[in-house]
C-alpha cells in the first residue's frame, strides 16, 4: 500500500474528471445530448472512485493481477500448474463425451427401431397363418386384440402434415 499512498490521487482524479467534462461538452455540442450525457457519466467516475474508496480497491486488484501474471510468466512451477489444469479440463470434456455416448447407447438398446416391416399391418400380411384360421378350421380361441395405440396414432396425426411436406421436398 505504500505505492498507493505515494500517489496524489485527488488531483489526478480531479484532472481526469475535468478533462472528461471538457470532452463531454464538446461531444454535447457536436453529437447531441445523449453523447454528452454519456461522456459526462464516464468523466465523473474517477472522482467517484476516489471519494468512495473504490480506487484503492481497484489498485489492490490491479496489483494482484499484475503480480499473478508476472509470476505466471517467469515461474516454471506455475506453468506446470497451468498444464495440469488444462489436462483436467480435457479429462472432463472427454469423460462427458464418453458418458453421453454410453447413455445414448443404453437408451438405444431398450427400444427397437420401427421400420415399415415392423408395423402391425405388415406383420399380419407377413404371417397370415397366425392371423386367420385356415379354410374349414374352427377357431377355438378368439383372435388376440391389438394393443391400443391411440396415443401413437394421435402423435402420427400431429406430424403427418410435416412428414408429407418433407417427402414432397425430398427430405426423408
Amino acid at each position: 500500500m505504500e505505492t498507493f499512498n505515494a500517489i496524489a490521487w485527488l488531483p489526478l482524479c480531479a484532472g481526469v474528471t475535468i478533462a472528461g467534462l471538457v470532452l463531454a461538452f464538446l461531444a454535447f455540442r457536436r453529437r447531441g445530448a445523449a453523447a454528452g450525457m454519456r461522456m459526462t457519466a464516464w468523466a465523473l467516475l474517477p472522482v467517484a472512485a476516489y471519494l468512495t474508496g473504490a480506487l484503492q480497491t481497484l489498485w489492490t486488484v490491479g496489483s494482484a493481477v499484475v503480480g499473478f501474471v508476472t509470476s505466471l510468466v517467469f515461474n516454471p512451477t506455475v506453468w506446470i500448474g497451468v498444464a495440469v489444469a488444462g489436462l483436467s479440463v480435457v479429462l472432463f470434456v472427454v469423460s462427458g463425451v464418453m458418458r453421453g455416448r454410453k447413455l445414448s447407447a443404453g437408451r438405444g438398446l431398450g427400444r427397437k427401431k420401427k421400420t415399415g416391416a415392423d408395423t402391425p399391418e405388415t406383420e399380419q400380411a407377413v404371417r397370415p397363418a397366425q392371423a386367420a384360421p385356415a379354410v374349414g378350421q374352427k377357431t377355438t380361441q378368439p383372435l388376440p386384440k391389438p394393443a391400443p395405440r391411440k396415443a401413437a396414432a394421435k402423435a402420427d396425426d400431429d406430424f403427418s402434415d410435416i412428414e408429407e411436406l418433407l417427402k414432397r421436398r425430398g427430405i426423408s
